[in-house]
């Protein structure tokens, strides 16, 4: 088995401290620690990505505060949503 460093790991610079206009966003309500999530992005998927929060519309003129994970490979988005719900368990 070989092993194939990520020169976005290497460099710090695969996880952006702000969500650029151009990534996927992906918000859903967290009911795991937020490590188990960044631990999986970071396992699974090579590209950059973007974790932190948004304040979306809730019903009844109220606000909600959700977790954003935002990829700049699309497919990576697609692909952690169709995992989402096995991955956010409590």
């Amino acid at each position: 088995m070989s092993f194939q460093l990520n020169p976005l790991n290497a460099n710090r610079l695969r996880v952006l401290d702000h969500c650029p206009p151009h990534f996927y966003a992906v918000d859903f309500d967290l009911t795991c620690h937020p490590k188990k999530i960044t631990d999986w992005v970071y396992e699974n998927l090579a590209g950059r990505y973007y974790f932190g929060e948004v304040i979306t519309a809730g019903s009844s003129s109220g606000y909600n505060i959700q977790k954003r994970v935002a990829f700049e490979i699309h497919s990576e988005a697609s692909y952690f949503a169709l995992m989402l719900g096995d991955i956010n368990k409590f």
